[in-house]
């Protein structure tokens, strides 16, 4: 998804609080037309690169371009973006079309053309009938795309998401994940999204630069970040994992250095089976079952006391308590193994 020009460039950005670097020498490009997110734990970072690229925060050092346009000094409303925040922000007094139509008021747009604009922003989030409405009179859904409509009615180049999302409840930020990304194929505008929800960056993503501690830890595609991250950090952070240091690697997997295992790529034997080639069994007890609804989460102890955890799906329905003590061996092939090597290493 490269172009010449990317929609973002940053080039050795920097943000220090104090002797603190909350961006550490930061160098990213963001394609044109890219749903691009920036995942990571609280102080990571993410969210100062976010205020950075808006123009709400000002670098250390470094540079911010947008569209090949040096940007880094430039005031908000002098760059070609507009950002949407989990409180949504919406004006109470207003109506739904006016709270809308606001920037584009602020733009000098007549009337009869804002309103045009506004009305059809609100059709493309599913809200065409609404706007007569208050913000109060709205579910936090129906507010969040309202707060989307307004961000998008001024056609910016960039537009910034700082977890918005984070306020809803589960079914409707499921529902509002697949929305957001209809609509951001539909307008083909370049989405920067923040998220410490690993699950909705893999769901809505074409890239994700996972951050720890100021820098990007690993860059890539959904794919490539869940089956082969690049640290034990990206391993545990970013779905679950059953990580190994070089000891328990060597002693269990016959491998060295640090390695990783996903939780669905490990089955479960009666002991008297035998295992295939390239197939690593290691014998065990369950100690804990923990029903999720769609899939069964196992907690199996080693000879050795290390614990593994193995994910099952309930394609059957059985009892999450009688195989509580039961002796099993745990498998997974040996090309399901991740090597792990630390950033910096």
């Amino acid at each position: 998804m490269t172009t010449a020009t990317p929609a973002i460039r940053l080039t050795a950005l920097t943000k220090s609080f104090g002797n603190v670097n909350a961006v550490d020498n930061l160098d990213l490009d963001i394609a044109e037309g890219e749903f691009f997110s920036m995942l990571g734990p609280s102080g990571s970072g993410k969210t100062t690169v976010l205020r950075l690229i808006a123009g709400f925060e000002q670098p250390t050092s470094g540079t911010i371009e947008l569209r090949g346009r040096d940007v880094t000094g430039n005031a908000p409303f002098d760059r070609d973006v507009n950002t949407v925040f989990q409180d949504y922000a919406l004006f109470p007094h207003m109506t739904v079309l006016d709270n809308v139509a606001y920037g584009l008021r602020v733009r000098g747009v007549v009337r009869a053309e804002r309103r045009e604009r506004a009305a059809a922003a609100l059709d493309s989030v599913a809200l065409g009938g609404y706007g007569d409405r208050k913000p109060s009179q709205l579910s936090g859904g129906q507010r969040q795309r309202v707060a989307l409509a307004r961000a998008t009615v001024v056609q910016p180049k960039v537009l910034l998401l700082d977890e918005p999302l984070g306020a809803l409840d589960l079914k409707l930020r499921e529902q509002m994940q697949v929305e957001l990304k209809e609509l951001q194929r539909s307008l083909g505008i370049t989405f920067i999204f923040v998220t410490h929800d690993q699950e909705e960056a893999l769901t809505l993503s074409d890239r994700i630069a996972v951050f720890n501690k100021g820098k990007i830890e690993q860059l890539g595609t959904p794919t490539e970040i869940y089956e082969s991250p690049a640290s034990p950090f990206v391993a545990g952070f970013v779905g679950t994992s059953n990580l190994f240091d070089d000891g328990e690697a060597r002693d269990l997997l016959g491998m060295p250095g640090a390695s990783s295992v996903r939780p669905e790529k490990i089955t479960m034997h009666a002991p008297t089976s035998t295992a295939a080639e390239g197939i690593i069994s290691l014998p065990g007890i369950i100690t804990e079952v923990i029903y999720l609804g769609t899939s069964t989460r196992l907690l199996v102890e080693l000879a050795t006391g290390r614990r593994i955890t193995v994910l099952e799906q309930n394609a059957t329905s059985r009892s999450t308590v009688d195989r509580r003590g039961e002796a099993v061996h745990v498998r997974f092939a040996a090309s399901d193994i991740v090597s792990l090597t630390p950033v910096g290493a």
